[in-house]
């Protein structure tokens, strides 16, 4: 099993606790701040994902730490089941599957806008209630800029892409005139 499907499984299982007993986005930010610290200081990552260290010593470092971290007795007991059962290494994954668990959860999906040059505010609200409407979800959009776009937008909601781009259209044009001679 890769790690990113057992940190999907847990995830779901959080995310499932979460909702039973505690704020989802409460724990994702208790999540968030607890994976910061284990991977923003690079010895203590290193030593909570070395395989040579033994589970019970991970599980001991982990007991320090969320006393002091004031965490949620959800988030506690999930890092300490990660440290138990030497997964840690799992937790950015855990995170990301949990934010992305949690938007579906909301009824929230996110949107990448990529156009040649800024768009502005009003066609990017206009551009965000079609795609609402377009998903059924409220929409959480992000923009980007490439001039190789020349004009038009590249929208990307998960794996879709709307592509509306005059480049994909002269490539289209490209592949026409190739095919026809």
């Amino acid at each position: 099993m890769t790690q990113r499907t057992s940190a999907n499984r847990y995830a779901r299982a959080l995310l499932d606790v979460a909702i039973a007993e505690s704020d989802p986005v409460l724990i994702e930010q208790q999540l968030a701040g607890a994976a910061e610290v284990f991977t923003g200081h690079a010895d203590l990552w290193r030593v909570m994902t070395n395989p040579s260290v033994p589970a019970p010593k991970k599980r001991a470092i982990v007991d320090a730490l969320v006393l002091k971290l004031d965490l949620s007795p959800v988030v506690r007991k999930t890092l300490q089941l990660l440290a138990t059962r030497d997964r840690l290494v799992l937790l950015p994954d855990l995170l990301d599957a949990y934010r992305s668990r949690l938007l579906d959860h909301q009824k929230v999906v996110r949107a990448q806008v990529t156009s040649a040059v800024t768009i502005p505010a009003d066609r990017v609200a206009a551009l965000g209630t079609e795609l609402a409407t377009l998903t059924g979800r409220k929409v959480v959009m992000t923009s980007a800029i490439n001039p190789d776009l020349i004009g038009g937008v590249v929208t990307q909601i998960g794996s879709t892409v709307y592509d509306g781009s005059i480049k994909r259209q002269l490539e289209k044009m490209r592949e026409r005139l190739e095919q026809a001679l």
